[in-house]
Parts: C-alpha cells; structure tokens; sequence
C-alpha cells in the first residue's frame, strides 16, 4: 500500500511511495502531527539520481523492521532537494556544523518548530567502524528526545544563529580591487592540479564559475588545461556525450555518473567560451555534443528541460556506462584496436561498483591517440547501438526554472557564437516555455513544473536571477528587444520580492514565502551560482546596457560583503568574482541596440 508521497509530482519522492515508512511530503501538516504525537520529525533529503539515496533507501527505507521503528518513534517527511532548495540548504548548514561534512541523503531529526537538533548523511543497515547503523541512531534519538531533551534543545539553540548562511554577514562598502583578484588567481594557481587539470584532489567537481573567472581574467592556461581534462576524461560520455556530476578520482577518469542538467549547461557554456580563447576543437567538440546530448535526451516535447539521469541503471552505479575489452572487440571487429587505444580500455578495466563487483570494466576516456573522424564515428554509432538496448537510468522529467535558464544562456551563447540555429531555436522555447508555463495567473515566478502543470511552489532567488542572465543572454544573442524587456521586469520583480532593503544583497526566499526556522542568503557559487551572484552579475549587465547607475549600486552593495571572502576562498566563489571582475573591467560592448528607457517594460530601474 502506498504512502503520502504517491501523488507527489516529484520523482524523487514518489521513488519512495512504496516504502513501508509512512513518508509524508515537507508542509505544515507534518509538523502539527509531531507537536500533537509530542515527536521529533525525520526530514531525509535527496534527489532522483542520487546514488547514496537509492542505497540507503533499498538497505533501511525498505526494511520492514526499520520502518516501524521510523513510524512509532517521529513523523518522517521526505523532501526533493532540488524542489526545495530552501529546506535542504538549511539542515544541510546544521549538517556541516554538526559533523564537519555534508551530502545527499541527507537525514536530519527536527523538533516541531523546525529547529534541527542532530544530523547526518548516509547511514548503513548495519554499524561500521566509526558509524552507527540508521537504527542505532534511530533509537538513540528517540531515547534522547524521551529521557533528555533538554540536551538536544540546548544544543539545537546554539545552533540556531547559523542557519542563516550569508544574512549573517555585515554589510559592506569596500569596493572591488584588481590587487584583490589578482590575489584570488594566485590562491586558484597554488591550487592547480598541474598535472590533471581542476583545484585540489579527489573527488573533483569541474567548477566551473571558477574557470570562467579565470577565463574572463585572462588567466587561460589553468581554466584550459581544467577544461581539456574534463572534455578527454571518463566524467566525459566519450559516446553520447553530456558530462556526469563529479570525477571520484583527481584525473577526471571515473565519474559518479548521474547526469544533472546544471552541469551541462555550466560545462558547455564553459567549453564554449574556453574554445573562443584557444580554437581547441577537443572543447568546440565537448560543448556540441553536450548541448546535442541535452536536445536529444533531455528536452520536453514543449520546450522545458528535465533536471537530470540517475547514476544507477538496474540497481548498478555505471552499468548503462562501461564495457569490458571483450565486448569493444565483439562489436567493433577491425576498428576494435583502435577504440581500445583511444579510450584506454584494458583487460583489468578501471572501475567496479563496491556494491557489484564485477571485474574488467571500463568508462571510456578520450586520452589515447584519437582515431580518423570516420572510424570515430562508426565506434560510436556501433557503441550506442549496443548501448541503447540496455536498461537506461532513471530520469528525473520535473522541469526546474533556475537550471533551465542556465540551458537557456548556454544555448543563445552557441547559437550566437557558432551561427547554429538549432541551439538558438531551443533557447527561445526554453525561455517561452518557462513565461508560459512557469508564471502563477498572477504573474509569479514558480520553481517547479512536472507533469504537465507547475507546481505550487514560489521560484526562489535563484530562479529570478539566474533566469535575468539568461534573459540577457538572449537578447544579447538575437537582438530580439522582448527579451530585454523581459530582463527589466524581471529585474524589477527580483528586488521587490529577494532584496534586504536593510544590508543590502538578496535573500533565497521571497518576501512573502513560507516561514521556516531561518531566511538565509546564498553565497557560495558551488555546485551553480548562487543567487546572490548571478543577481549581482546581471545588475552588472543590466547596468551597461542601459547606462542606469541604480542597477550598478544594486550590484555593488549585493557583492559588499564578498568583496573581502571571495578572494580568501576562490573555489567557493567563482560567480562573485566574476561579478566583482565585471565592476572594474571596461563595460563590454553592446552588440544590440538597446530600447529606449520606457518604450515598454518597468520604464525605470527597480531601486531597493
């Protein structure tokens, strides 16, 4: 029998319909039958192609034994970190302030008023050395909250000034130096993996907001070298193309494999921009077939764009992505040296799932000596051919505003620069998709659509801003004044409802959104922009095309309180540095005319 979650439109949360836990989805209700039931609730956090959810809900979340010690002990709600974004970074911050660490899934005991008062991530069915088993915690917990709840009150109460993230930073107005950025090159460049490319070691994520400031700062060899390897290693699909989430090792060569929409769209726009500064084909190539892989399988028939594919296929982190050496021979025949050679397969293979051992497995690089052009494309049509007619991983087919609009400014930058109408066509839909089907019958921005209809929950500040730079992007790459105009009410509409009119900067939450223990401000730029950035370096932008000096102070006071911590700590704030890069370079010129101030649209620059 199901539980609450089966009419969800998420499918992270319908996933565990069907467990035996009485999962309820994230709302007031849930909180109230904790208050009423005198319980702490559980709140597990994940995401579709999470594979650390798929395990720990196959080993406890569908124990039968365990879900009634679940159900008598707290009411357990499940939450799609990537509909509620608010949720999940605040228990994610009591998380790390916990235990030092943080990821997905994430399992967080909260009193009814929401204040969180012990958390971790994955926890096994069984204890390990140093990790208690989900069901010791489980009854620890709940002996605690009977017994002793003043210890976990007063340590919950501790915690609780921090859960606002960036609000708790002062205002500022230092403004941006050069020296300083020159300063945040040098940090990246004693960071530098000379050797493989990327920022420390593993596991190693592309960031890319760190590569574009460095690119934007004419700093090409790190930002090259970082995006050659990524382009030439396994987080690569050297067959369908499209780049998984993050490498498990320092030389981009084993990937965890779930494909996120965001990563695509930041990697492409990325490579794209990498391939302007070096005419590298390797990155031209990375960039096409990524946003072809993106048209191909993950666009919606009206437009949209779903969010992302599970790493697991049949229950296997990678199945649907590696290949022994025997199978490349028995399907490639006279070009199987060749595809063997170029992608680096062995016999030993360079991969094995812990949890499905099976040896001689290999996820195919592109480091080895590439092929004619023909024979490359008679080795991947052959691959794929084979590959198609295994089980595909899952896909996670909600449409989420922020990451599209980040396939959106991706899009009109290729479809600009490379003169292909096919992105600048998927561009447009896109960005008419989300005006048409994203928007409240008031006029509100929404997060989430699926299922044919969008969601009730209100877009965060990171829909706003991110989807005011791709609008941007979009006038800049068509000339098409609409959307301009679009970037002007949008711009309006963000600072009405985000801005701190107090300190100046954007808050994640609307003015007028659901209450929860903190309203907090996102700062840093990983794994995307946060919203305090890409708000900044839209403002920025807005500001040089119109020549509004209301649009630069929105900016200048949003970045005040990164001016000093972006440099310190380059690799969390790609985004910021960009914005703060932009603020002393000469304004960028102006491809399209710009429409006279108030021909149609706001008429003015929204103030705070």
């Amino acid at each position: 029998m199901s539980n609450a979650l089966a009419g969800e439109r998420s499918p992270y949360l319908r996933q565990h319909a069907d467990n035996p836990v009485d999962w309820v989805p994230w709302g007031p209700a849930a909180f109230a039958a904790a208050r009423e039931r005198d319980v702490l609730v559980i709140v597990s956090i994940g995401y579709s192609a999470c594979h650390w959810c798929h395990v720990m809900e196959r080993e406890s979340f569908e124990d039968a034994q365990v879900a009634r010690l679940m159900n008598e002990n707290f009411v357990c709600v499940k939450v799609d970190r990537e509909e509620r974004p608010d949720v999940d970074a605040i228990y994610m911050e009591a998380v790390q302030a916990m235990t030092g660490a943080g990821g997905w899934p994430l399992n967080v005991f909260v009193t009814p008023d929401q204040l969180p008062v012990y958390g971790g991530t994955y926890y096994p069915p069984a204890p390990r050395p140093g990790i208690p088993s989900w069901s010791q915690v489980l009854a620890a917990i709940a002996e605690t909250w009977r017994e002793r709840r003043d210890e976990l009150l007063g340590g919950a109460e501790l915690l609780r000034g921090r859960l606002a993230g960036g609000a708790v930073l002062a205002p500022s107005d230092a403004p941006p130096e050069d020296i300083a950025l020159d300063g945040a090159v040098a940090k990246l460049a004693a960071q530098f993996d000379a050797a493989n490319g990327g920022f420390g070691g593993a596991p190693k994520f592309p960031q890319t907001p760190v590569v574009e400031f460095l690119l934007a700062r004419g700093e090409h060899e790190v930002a090259l070298r970082t995006l050659r390897g990524i382009a030439a290693g396994g987080i690569h699909d050297q067959l369908g193309g499209g780049f998984a989430r993050y490498s498990v090792d320092a030389a981009w060569r084993v990937p965890h494999f779930e494909k996120m929409l965001y990563d695509n769209a930041l990697i492409s726009r990325a490579m794209l921009h990498g391939w302007q500064a070096s005419s590298d084909p390797l990155l031209l190539e990375g960039c096409v077939r990524a946003l072809d892989w993106a048209l191909a399988e993950m666009r919606e028939e009206s437009g949209g764009f779903y969010s992302a594919l599970d790493a697991d296929s049949e229950g296997v982190e990678g199945r649907f992505y590696v290949w022994s050496t025997a199978e490349l021979r028995e399907l490639l025949g006279g070009d199987a040296a060749a595809a063997i050679e170029w992608f680096e397969a062995t016999d030993e293979g360079n991969f094995a799932d812990p949890h499905h051992p099976q040896p001689g497995l290999n996820v195919l690089q592109g480091t080895g000596p590439r092929p004619a052009d023909e024979v490359v494309g008679r080795i991947r049509g052959r691959l794929l051919g084979a590959r198609s007619e295994r089980v595909r991983p899952g896909l996670d087919d909600k449409v989420l505003t922020g990451w599209n609009a980040l396939m959106i400014a991706a899009l009109a930058d290729a479809g600009s620069v490379l003169d292909e109408r096919r992105f600048s066509e998927a561009a447009i839909a896109c960005a008419q998709f989300i005006e048409r089907e994203l928007r409240r019958s008031d006029g509100r921005l929404l997060r989430v659509w699926a299922r044919g209809k969008a969601g009730e929950v209100p877009a965060f500040l990171e829909d706003y801003a991110l989807l005011l730079e791709a609008q941007i992007a979009l006038f800049e790459a068509s000339c098409d004044e609409l959307w301009f105009h679009h970037a002007e009410r949008l711009a309006g509409e963000m600072v009405d409802l985000f801005a701190d009119r107090e300190n100046g900067g954007f808050y994640a939450t609307a003015k007028d959104a659901e209450a929860l223990v903190a309203r907090r401000k996102e700062i840093d730029d990983t794994p995307i922009p946060s919203g305090q950035s890409a708000a900044a370096n839209a403002l920025v932008r807005l500001a040089q095309l119109t020549g509004e000096s209301e649009y630069e102070q929105l900016a200048r006071a949003t970045l005040g309180p990164l001016v000093t911590i972006a440099p310190e700590y380059p690799t969390s704030f790609g985004h910021a540095l960009l914005a703060q890069h932009y603020l002393l370079a000469p304004a960028r010129p102006v491809a399209c005319p710009v429409p006279a101030r108030g021909s149609t649209g706001s008429g003015r620059a929204p103030t705070a």
